[in-house]
């Protein structure tokens, strides 16, 4: 009897054209980029956590939810978030998630899961240039910026 799996197909398809991406410079563009791509209608209701997609010019490919939670947090599975990077063959990310409740300060956990992500990324050369946390009011705090990246 033969056995059957099922195939695989992974596919990247992107319609806008390179020179009309938005480039990132520095935290703010990052920040401003991600603010005005998020649903204000949630922003203060729910923790979710999104990765911003960089080519090697770090131009935005795109932005990807990974994660949809509660109130006070959201659990990401790394191994999903990777299966976004290495499909759409990103060589760098910007991390994003808010905080409903208008706090800057990263948790605990905040900093535990941008260091697991970034020695995980360093394995497949895909540099975590930032990790942002977004307010309700369009504020934000960079973990770059501030030293703990």
């Amino acid at each position: 009897m033969k056995s059957k799996v099922n195939e695989i197909a992974i596919s990247y398809s992107g319609s806008t054209k390179t020179n009309l991406l938005p480039k990132v410079t520095c935290s703010q563009s990052a920040a401003d980029i991600a603010y005005s791509q998020w649903n204000k209608n949630n922003i203060e209701l729910n923790e979710t956590f999104k990765i911003m997609l960089l080519n090697n010019a770090n131009k935005v490919k795109g932005i990807c939810e990974v994660s949809n939670g509660g109130i006070t947090g959201t659990l990401v599975d790394v191994r999903i978030l990777f299966a976004v990077l290495l499909k759409s063959l990103t060589t760098a990310v910007i991390l994003i998630h808010n905080h409903p409740s208008g706090t800057l300060k990263p948790s605990e956990a905040d900093k535990n899961l941008t260091q697991k992500i970034k020695k995980a990324g360093e394995l497949f050369d895909i540099k975590v240039l930032d990790h942002l946390i977004l307010t309700p009011d369009g504020d934000y705090y960079s973990f770059a910026d501030n030293g703990i990246l």
